[in-house]
């Protein structure tokens, strides 16, 4: 974890980093300052919020984002309204490894209440199908192995996914018959924690783009009882868990300069790939966005790795016949995050 307010002038490297940005971009902003208003600064690291029932991830966004005084912030995969847990928020240069943190393992845990699907495929929803029929336990359990692996999964009609540049929850909200394609997901795991005979209670993990809503509604349908989602709690996300987590009560307890202790390092988001120690030659070239040749036995020959200079994040990219091409560049300098 990090303290941010420990940094303090600028290091080599922050000084590399301001020699590599165009000149067009160090311009002054515009306007005078308010006076009134606390100065936005740069932040760089990630926010591991758990997020209550009710909030919109855009709003969880916004409140951290406040709470840091931060001038940029983005959060690594939606998490519904009607959802609580892990929401990981990217502030400042963290926000350039949100795609490595969503495509990430995810692990949630549900509650699938039993006898009536909805148009919506959670509580929220109306209606459109019931039975009296209730499953067992065993049922249950037999019936979730058809859901491990690589499968088909049609996502729930009140979804984000664009169908001819529409979201396909605002069609559904208009009336419009919406038909969304199956399309493959990645389930590793289903387990049964609680059962009763309305409702029962399942683990999770899978990978990105799985919908639980969906699942829940499949299961229903294979059961012939019907069923939807009543209650959802995101577990893990990528390298992030409940371990990690904070609340937005924390936080704003703590106030912008109490709350380094809940940033974690831009780096973290990259636990699952290699890292590379390069020079304060290669790390400029990097930052120019120039390839470099890595050497050394440890060198890893290909795919992703991020590169590091003095213990601060330089670039992240590909590894291609020893040579590391950047794809993301970082200008952390002096304000690079370090773990406390």
């Amino acid at each position: 974890m990090i303290d941010d307010a420990t940094i303090e002038p600028p290091s080599p490297l922050q000084e590399m980093s301001d020699a590599a940005q165009p000149r067009g971009q160090r311009r002054p902003g515009r306007g005078a300052p308010n006076p009134d208003r606390p100065k936005k600064r740069d932040v760089s690291g990630w926010v591991i919020l758990d997020k209550g029932v009710g909030m919109t991830s855009t709003h969880a966004v916004a409140v951290v984002k406040r709470a840091f005084n931060a001038k940029k912030a983005g959060h690594a995969g939606t998490l519904d309204p009607l959802a609580s847990g892990i929401l990981p928020i990217a502030l400042g240069e963290a926000t350039k490894t949100v795609p490595f943190v969503m495509d990430g393992r995810k692990a949630y845990r549900f509650t699938v209440s039993w006898g009536i699907e909805t148009d919506t495929d959670d509580a929220e929803g109306r209606p459109v199908a019931t039975s009296d029929e209730r499953p067992t336990r065993e049922a249950v359990e037999t019936a979730l192995p058809n859901f491990v692996g690589s499968i088909e999964q049609v996502p729930p009609r009140y979804s984000a996914i664009k169908i001819a540049g529409e979201r396909a929850y605002d069609l559904a909200r208009d009336g419009e018959i919406v038909e969304l394609v199956a399309r493959s997901v990645q389930i590793d795991l289903l387990a049964v924690v609680e059962h009763s005979p309305d409702r029962t209670v399942i683990e999770a993990e899978c990978g990105k783009g799985t919908y639980v809503r969906a699942l829940a509604r499949d299961l229903g349908r294979m059961l012939g009882c019907y069923g939807h989602v009543s209650a959802l709690r995101r577990t893990r996300v990528g390298p992030f868990t409940e371990a990690d987590s904070c609340t937005v009560a924390a936080l704003e307890a703590a106030g912008p300069d109490g709350n380094g202790p809940h940033l974690h390092s831009v780096e973290t988001a990259l636990d699952a790939i290699p890292s590379v120690p390069v020079s304060r030659d290669m790390a400029l070239r990097l930052m120019r966005g120039q390839p470099v040749i890595l050497r050394g036995r440890d060198a890893p020959m290909e795919g992703k790795a991020f590169a590091t200079c003095g213990g601060i994040l330089v670039a992240v990219g590909d590894v291609e016949r020893g040579e590391l091409v950047p794809h993301r560049v970082f200008h952390l300098g002096g304000t690079a995050n370090r773990p406390a």
